[in-house]
């Protein structure tokens, strides 16, 4: 094996995401169809399971393996950059994802928007539509659109993760060492 000065074997980045899932397989195709994920590899096992599974999305391989029935439920969450947020969120949602958070345009200069998948993951569909500096960034969230962007954003991803029909949030406060 030749050495390329790096721990990170080539096409993969420093942190790998692990996604553990009662159906590796379908998870797979859901990310190949949604966010245009290349399968890599998957690997059953005696059992008939997964026992790995990598696919890449975008610059990133994403692992997963199936779920032992007697572990408990891990969803993972995910944030997934993409060209663009709501062809990325049509997609999902025409394969059974369904909304976490609405499609929306923050004070970051991004569009995005939360999904469930069928599998009780939870991805944050992001496009990066413009540069935004710090300061403006800063005075854009005092905006009341802003505001209740961001608001909505931490209230539907509370009560998503709490079972509770009522989210909680709290404002981005800018302290003297930001």
């Amino acid at each position: 094996m030749a050495t390329t000065g790096s721990a990170t074997p080539q096409g993969y980045t420093t942190v790998a995401p692990w996604v553990v899932t009662d159906d590796t397989g379908a998870l797979l195709d859901f990310v190949s169809a949604a966010f245009g994920g290349e399968e890599l590899a998957r690997v059953r096992t005696e059992d008939g399971s997964i026992g790995h599974a990598e696919t890449r999305i975008g610059d990133t391989v994403v692992l997963a393996f199936d779920r032992r029935p007697e572990w408990p439920v891990m969803p993972s969450l995910l944030r997934v950059w993409v060209p663009d947020a709501d062809e990325a969120f049509a997609r999902a949602l025409d394969r059974g994802a369904s909304v976490v958070t609405a499609l929306g345009d923050n004070a970051f200069g991004q569009r995005g928007g939360r999904l469930k998948d069928p599998f009780g993951n939870i991805w944050w569909v992001t496009q990066q539509v413009e540069t935004v500096p710090e300061d403006v960034m800063w005075q854009r969230l005092r905006q009341p659109a802003h505001a209740e962007n961001m608001r909505y954003a931490q209230e539907s991803l509370d009560a998503e993760l709490s079972g509770s029909t009522v989210g909680r949030s709290s404002a981005p406060r800018q302290t003297a060492t930001d």
